[in-house]
């Protein structure tokens, strides 16, 4: 028989590590055929429906790709909700920019994404790279290289106020402190 071994934590639970408990950790299965990976996610079985599915992060995404949450509705009541949607989350995306993530990652918003977008540069693109492009892309459409093309003023001045756009997302991103 074996003997009881004495225990370090001398009476403060607070003294041990962090998940070093001496209890069986209960861990749920992804309940995706196959899959052996904790299902560490929660979704719906059915919209409005108690029920979940408990799905690991891989097939969690796979199964939100998938997922319309205005199904069932209408167009004026699904234009109705998205709107009543963008309202509520106004706040966030008018703070976004205090966070500390960086760019490429749903930080930019959706002035930010039309500039790049304008610019010809992917979404997690650095100041810097931004600089280059509205650089060449200035150079390429400047009125005074075209002179008398309207189509190519409208794209100047489309590159210049692209370019203030995210100068100005990056003086706020910037800590001057």
């Amino acid at each position: 028989m074996s003997r009881a071994r004495r225990s370090m934590d001398w009476g403060f639970p607070r003294w041990r590590g962090y998940g070093s408990s001496q209890e069986a950790a209960n861990v749920r299965i992804c309940d995706r055929h196959g899959c052996d990976e904790p299902g560490t996610c929660p979704a719906p079985k059915a919209p409005n429906s108690r029920d979940r599915w408990y799905f690991c992060q891989k097939h969690a995404a796979e199964y939100n790709s998938r997922w319309d949450y205005f199904e069932g509705l209408d167009k004026a009541e699904k234009e109705e909700r998205a709107r009543a949607e963008r309202q509520e989350s106004a706040g966030y995306a008018e703070a976004s920019h205090y966070g500390w993530a960086g760019s490429g990652d749903g930080s930019r918003s959706a002035d930010e994404m039309r500039a790049l977008e304008v610019l010809g540069l992917e979404p997690d693109a650095d100041f810097d790279a931004i600089k280059k492009a509205y650089r060449a892309r200035a150079k390429e459409v400047h009125p005074d290289v075209k002179p008398g093309d309207a189509e190519a003023a409208r794209q100047f001045q489309l590159v210049q106020t692209s370019y203030e756009v995210l100068r100005a997302a990056e003086e706020r991103r910037e800590w001057r402190g």
